[in-house]
């Protein structure tokens, strides 16, 4: 039993001492290319969550990993047959019940661990922000924590060589042997701005990529994934630790 992960822990140890920080971790339901499994954002979120978790409790941080919350936002992908759809509206809603509980329990300080490009969740904080202003709520989007490149050869955003490294670390036997994965090409948009990304519009997925894929995997290893994972938690736990020991009404110097 891990004391500082929900679905483990029990009541009589819940009790036992005051969590500064309750983690979020929230993923996704979507094809990732030929090879990797459905919930791969939910099982890599959960992973690191845990992870970062492990290491800022033995060093003393008083945290509460929630469980995934597996959906996340697909609108692009509605024609890729069981990518599941979660609505901006109902990852508000989802997210305010959350905090509701989080702060009737007097945890007032919040980490969205992200682990899906989709989920856009600024929006969200300032809206359940203003509404609980006793929480401190914050987002992480772990893919954005490191440089890609001081740990890959190819960058891809998804089912590419870090997200298949890191699953060939994670849980090998979900993994199709890399031969049978798509190449992961990406479509460019036709209008200059969409491309040189000072405009934007939501891309529909089956017209960008032929296999769901975006970002080559074929030089993926679990070696890869298991030094990218190492050096990724560490830093995370350090995030945890610093909410975790920070006074919310004194963060600015």
């Amino acid at each position: 039993m891990r004391p500082y992960i929900l679905s483990e822990t029990n009541y009589k140890s819940s009790i036992e001492k005051p969590f500064d920080l309750a983690v979020l971790p929230w993923g996704a339901t979507e094809a990732h290319n030929m090879h990797l499994p459905y919930g791969t954002d939910n099982l890599e979120t959960e992973k690191i969550a845990a992870e970062a978790g492990r290491l800022a409790w033995n060093a003393g941080a008083r945290i509460i990993i929630l469980p995934v919350v597996p959906f996340g936002v697909n609108t692009g992908q509605i024609d890729i047959l069981l990518d599941i759809n979660m609505s901006p509206s109902t990852q508000l809603a989802v997210l305010d019940d959350i905090i509701k509980v989080l702060n009737h329990h007097k945890i007032n300080k919040l980490l969205i661990l992200n682990g899906h490009g989709g989920n856009e969740f600024r929006a969200l904080i300032r809206e359940t922000g203003y509404r609980y202003p006793e929480m401190y709520i914050s987002l992480c989007s772990w893919y954005t924590v490191l440089n890609e490149k001081d740990y890959f050869e190819n960058s891809g955003e998804h089912a590419g060589e870090m997200e298949t490294s890191l699953i060939l670390f994670l849980a090998p036997e979900l993994v199709r042997p890399l031969n049978e994965a798509g190449k992961g090409k990406e479509k460019k948009h036709r209008l200059a701005a969409f491309r040189e990304g000072w405009a934007w519009a939501e891309r529909k997925w089956p017209l960008v990529t032929e296999d769901t894929g975006i970002g080559d995997p074929s030089k993926a290893t679990a070696e890869k994934g298991g030094r990218y994972f190492a050096d990724l938690t560490k830093k995370i736990s350090l995030l945890l630790i610093d909410l975790a020991k920070a006074d919310k009404n004194d963060l600015y110097q």
